[in-house]
């Protein structure tokens, strides 16, 4: 039976989970993570001021992504960790030092309820929501390591067709920075799906210091990993998800059974 684990709120008005943890301690050797699951606002916040249709778009969290990341997970019999808060209240995967893990517009839309921060709302939110999610990561890659075990780290994520103006045509990305023990043969995996066009480090490029999840836990600690980038009009409803963690879930099998893989290149924190 697959276990769901969520947060509880250190402050009663926040209701909100944070983070959720599912199929926690799985017995697969894999960690899934989603780090714009959620377009979730805890309602003291008021919406930051961000209308109902602006929370539904990609500034508010990765369409899809979290939908295919539980399927992958299922598929996979691995562990998945979810955020449970827009990237407009805190984004989890900047770095809090970052002026747009706060962001005060995004892709053109003001965020009002984001300007002229105090550090103390600053300070909250990292404490609040940022640092537990954070850490429920860190608790599981722990649990890892109490079992000698070196994991494949997967994060998931989408992106808009458009930005900019300008036309995204990849309907699947694999960043990477400078590890490829996973990157390489997923690429090559994808790239043998008929009539896909796949990017290697679009429409992102990994080297770009732009991801805190995957930095901080992961290539710190030199586990192998890869993050996806799956283009929102193909995850948005349920068959598009499910089609897509079945692709993914052939990719990885074949990845995840090499045991030549499971090594890290830093000692484990």
């Amino acid at each position: 039976m697959n276990q769901l684990l969520s947060a509880k709120k250190s402050r009663p008005e926040l209701e909100e989970p944070v983070f959720q943890v599912y199929n926690n301690h799985s017995p697969a050797d894999v960690l899934l993570v989603c780090d714009h699951a959620s377009n979730q606002i805890p309602q003291p916040f008021r919406q930051l001021g961000v209308n109902e249709e602006n929370l539904r778009r990609h500034i508010a969290f990765d369409i899809g992504a979290a939908n295919v990341a539980t399927k992958l997970a299922d598929r996979l019999h691995a562990t998945l960790i979810t955020s449970g808060f827009s990237r407009l209240l805190i984004d989890p995967n900047r770095f809090p030092e970052d002026s747009n893990c706060i962001p005060d517009c995004s892709d053109g839309t003001p965020i009002p309820g984001n300007r002229n921060l105090s550090a103390a709302d600053r300070d909250y939110r990292y404490r609040h929501f940022f640092h537990p999610y954070h850490q429920a990561i860190s608790v599981q890659l722990e649990h890892f390591y109490n079992q000698f075990i070196v994991p494949i780290v997967i994060s998931i994520h989408s992106f808009t067709p458009v930005m900019g103006g300008i036309q995204r045509p990849w309907h699947v990305g694999v960043l990477w920075d400078k590890d490829d023990r996973i990157a390489s043969p997923l690429l090559a995996a994808l790239r043998c799906e008929p009539g896909l066009h796949v990017g290697d480090n679009k429409p992102y490029h990994a080297k770009e210091p732009v991801g805190y999840t995957m930095e901080w836990h992961i290539e710190r600690a030199g586990l192998p990993h890869a993050l996806l980038e799956i283009r929102q009009d193909l995850i948005a409803d349920e068959g598009g998800a499910s089609e897509w963690a079945e692709r993914l879930a052939r990719a990885f099998q074949p990845i995840i059974s090499d045991m030549s893989l499971r090594h890290h290149g830093s000692t484990i924190p």
